[in-house]
């Protein structure tokens, strides 16, 4: 399916036993932009136009969300990482810029370091490391109190019982309540990520990511993992007026690269950094991502 006024195409693809819905614009090589909570692809609708005209620019939804696949399970960290291998070997790159917001960028993260032969580039805006994450929820009140939404999605089905009986509401609070730049979530902007997250299943599969992220498993498994220092170009943005995650969890994150490395606040901005500045982003990510020479095959 073609939108014609926007040039971008919506397609499908196998990936790690599933079916990832992806929307697609340009030729060249591959950027490929992870969204994250509670959002799909039309999260970056200010970035794809304007990239496709350098690049081949690729935006999933990720599993569980819009029209990707909901499989009950897989929604750890490391099986999240390998959807999105397997997505840039089914569109036969070697490897790919990765852009990641929020839990988006929490998986782009674990890509380079898990999966470094994959990355050409890593950008993350407002996204923490998870290892760091661990660290500030055990240590940091003003984190914790953030992040009391974290907490409140472990227990089984009342989260989703709550969100879906005042959806909209829901989504008032999260998205323009929670922006600096509040006009970036319009009523009709609102109207698209409530037509998407009341897809079945797509609630649930949101909220998994949570509950697998704070797992007992996970946690023991992600505070203990030995981290390979990132060895790709890297650039945080960060909107610094985040009121769900602490400026703090920006701070040291050039000690998990031995690369090139560059963190950008942007002042007046919240959570919602490429919606609510997607010019002052599209600028950062075209002057970074243009300096690397091509790597598609």
């Amino acid at each position: 399916m073609t939108t014609a006024s926007s040039g971008w195409q919506h397609q499908f693809i196998q990936t790690n036993k599933i079916r990832l819905h992806y929307v697609t614009q340009g030729e060249g090589d591959l950027v490929i932009l992870l969204h994250g909570f509670p959002e799909f692809w039309y999260s970056w609708r200010y970035q794809l136009p304007v990239l496709a005209r350098h690049f081949k620019v690729v935006v999933p939804d990720l599993r569980g969300y819009n029209d990707s696949d909901k499989p009950s399970s897989g929604y750890d960290i490391d099986t999240l990482s390998e959807d999105i291998v397997g997505l840039i070997q089914n569109l036969g790159y070697r490897c790919a810029h990765i852009v990641g917001h929020d839990t988006g960028g929490m998986i782009a993260w674990n890509l380079a370091q898990k999966f470094p032969q994959y990355l050409q580039n890593l950008v993350l805006l407002n996204a923490p490391h998870p290892q760091r994450l661990f660290r500030e929820f055990s240590s940091n009140l003003d984190q914790l109190r953030r992040s009391w939404y974290l907490l409140a999605f472990q227990i089984p089905g009342l989260p989703e019982w709550l969100i879906q009986s005042n959806l909209r509401q829901f989504l008032q609070d999260w998205f323009q309540k929670q922006a600096i730049r509040k006009a970036a979530f319009s009523s009709e902007t609102l109207g698209i990520y409530q037509a998407a997250l009341e897809k079945r299943g797509v609630l649930s599969a949101a909220i998994n990511y949570y509950r697998q992220l704070l797992s007992p498993q996970d946690w023991l498994s992600n505070s203990d993992r030995k981290l390979l220092p990132i060895q790709v170009p890297t650039l945080v943005l960060w909107g610094e007026d985040d009121t769900v995650l602490s400026p703090n969890l920006a701070l040291g994150f050039e000690r998990f690269v031995q690369a090139p490395f560059r963190l950008k606040f942007v002042p007046e901005c919240g959570h919602w950094i490429q919606q609510e500045v997607p010019k002052i982003v599209n600028r950062e990510l075209l002057d970074f991502l243009r300096q690397s020479k091509p790597a598609f095959s």
